[in-house]
Parts: C-alpha cells; sequence; structure tokens
C-alpha cells in the first residue's frame, strides 16, 4: 500500500470562489482516494489472513477453511479495484512515453489532455456497465457455489471505484487545463 500524497492539489480556476470550490472538490477527492487505498490495504490483509488460516488449517487440522476459495477471490476485488483511484492519483500505472518525451512542451500538454480525455471516457465506460452488471446479478440473485454469498454488493463496489477513479482522472484534467492557461498566457 503506498504513502498518500504529500502535496495537496493546487489552486485551479479563476481566482474568487470557483478557486476555492476546485480546491475543495479536488483535496476532497485526495482524500476520499486515500480512504479506498486504506480499504484496499485492508482486503489485501484479510486475504493474507485467510490464506495463512486456510494453510494452518490445511496442514494442522486436516480441515480448511470453508469457502476459502471464494472469500479470498471477493478479497481480490476489493484490494484491486479500491487501490486503483489512488494508483491513477499517485500515477502509479504503468505508462511508454518514450515517444511523447520527444516532443516540445505544449505538445506533450496537449498529448496528456487528450490521453486523460480518453482515460476519463473509458473508466466512465467502465463504471456504466459495471452498474449495470451488478443490477443484473442482483435481480438474477446469483451467488457463490459453496458460501452462498451473493455477488452484486462487491461488483457495485467496483463501479464506486470506477466511479472515483474517474474522479481522480477529472481532477488531473482541471489542473493540466489550468496549467496550459497559465502557460499559453504569459
Amino acid at each position: 500500500m503506498a504513502t498518500p500524497p504529500r502535496h495537496e492539489p493546487r489552486p485551479v480556476g479563476d481566482a474568487g470562489t470557483d478557486r476555492g470550490i476546485l480546491n475543495s472538490l479536488g483535496r476532497g477527492v485526495v482524500r476520499l482516494s486515500v480512504v479506498f487505498n486504506w480499504i484496499a490495504g485492508i482486503g489485501l490483509v484479510g486475504m493474507l489472513l485467510l490464506v495463512v488460516a486456510d494453510i494452518i488449517g490445511i496442514k494442522v487440522l486436516s480441515r480448511p477453511v470453508p469457502g476459502g476459495i471464494e472469500i479470498v477471490t471477493f478479497l481480490a476485488v476489493v484490494a484491486i479495484g479500491f487501490a486503483v483511484s489512488y494508483t491513477a492519483l499517485v500515477h502509479g500505472h504503468v505508462a511508454v512515453d518514450f515517444v511523447v518525451d520527444k516532443l516540445p512542451r505544449r505538445a506533450k500538454l496537449v498529448v496528456s489532455l487528450v490521453t486523460l480525455l480518453l482515460s476519463i471516457g473509458l473508466v466512465a465506460v467502465l463504471a456504466y456497465y459495471t452498474f449495470e452488471f451488478a443490477a443484473r446479478l442482483r435481480s438474477t440473485g446469483e451467488v457463490s457455489m459453496t458460501q452462498k454469498i451473493p455477488f452484486y454488493p462487491f461488483v457495485y463496489g467496483l463501479g464506486v471505484c470506477w466511479v472515483m477513479t474517474a474522479l481522480v482522472l477529472v481532477r488531473e484534467f482541471v489542473q493540466k487545463i489550468a496549467k496550459v492557461v497559465k502557460t499559453w498566457t504569459l
């Protein structure tokens, strides 16, 4: 689990109330993303503890944890899904930009803005279809095989994670727009 960023969002927007509102929203996105990352960490620790308990149960007691594999799978959804927005916040995803590095500064900003717009669009589509799938799972009453744990709460949680990731990307987009406006007006 990564440590929270040490910087607060930079001021964006015009002076006055817009600046305060955008800063407040930006800080809220950062804080909520950090909370999501902690939830991901708890899911990861839960996976670890469950796997250790299962191994001890099998080796020492000759009895595995009932539904251990199912529960670990659900915890993996929590661990991965809730970490995505924070990873986007700290730019922890893999990026291959050897071509973009050779571009002039303004072209880099334009490429960055286009990439952010495409990313926001992709994440919004993922959120929409994830919520749609969760609603379908809820209506059909689909549950896990051995423990009968319903799938839909985890899928809804994943949809919320996509929305949070979209907010992180929108925050970054607004900051880049402010940077472009500041750079090009100088």
